[in-house]
């Protein structure tokens, strides 16, 4: 009897292992071959090859100029031959930006050691996230800022990007003005040539490790 029960401890072990393997392995592998492309606020994918097969016309990130949390001046081209995760927030926020902060945190930890990989997070309130405000926020919140750069400037500027270029709101169909303000959890993932590849839920695990998975696989088939 009590072999059996040796026995049929075991056999539990290995099952729970393996379902622990299969989990793990599911969660760092992406849903498909390779990544789409994304051209407008529908995020309607469209499937290319390469990038070289790319229509000449098609969505990029077009050239930006913002200051990081040191002053440094940050431009598409402080990107170039970079994979980019990019998000919008205001260090003042009490509601769902400390989470997506902490996913920013959960994205710079995965790829760490990444040197092809970067963070861009856009301020909301450039009026009031000075520089030294987005410096002490980086303290507080642990960035690298090798890794992270956290980005004030323009406002007009900076809703642009997030309303025209990044498409990051989910108000499909509804038309907006600058003084409209701009809050969204989505995080935008970036190619080395400034298409985007995919749209994601600052606020959900499962989405931020899909988008863990994906960025591997786009680095892996770059």
């Amino acid at each position: 009897m009590k072999k059996y029960s040796s026995v049929s401890k075991l056999l539990r072990l290995v099952l729970v292992i393996g379902i622990v393997s299969c989990t793990s392995t599911a969660e760092n592998t992406s849903r498909v071959e390779m990544l789409p492309y994304y051209r407008e606020a529908t995020f309607t994918p469209h499937w290319f090859e390469s990038n070289s097969e790319v229509p000449a016309d098609f969505h990029r990130i077009p050239s930006f100029d913002l200051l990081n949390q040191n002053g440094q001046q940050i431009t598409n081209e402080t990107f170039t031959n970079k994979f980019y995760v990019a998000d919008f927030f205001f260090t003042t926020c009490p509601g769902i930006c400390p989470k997506m902060t902490a996913n920013m945190t959960v994205l710079q930890e995965a790829f760490l050691e990444v040197e092809e990989v970067l963070l861009l997070s856009h301020s909301v309130t450039p009026e009031y996230d000075s520089i030294p405000v987005l410096r002490e926020y980086a303290t507080e919140k642990g960035v690298i800022d090798s890794k992270w750069h956290l980005v004030t400037g323009e406002r007009d500027h900076i809703y642009d990007l997030g309303r025209n270029n990044y498409f990051v709101e989910e108000d499909l169909g509804i038309q907006k003005d600058i003084d409209d303000f701009l809050h969204t959890e989505n995080f935008i993932l970036v190619d080395k040539d400034r298409y985007i590849r995919g749209i994601y839920n600052g606020l959900n695990t499962s989405s931020i490790n899909q988008l863990i998975a994906d960025l591997k696989l786009l680095i892996e088939k770059s």
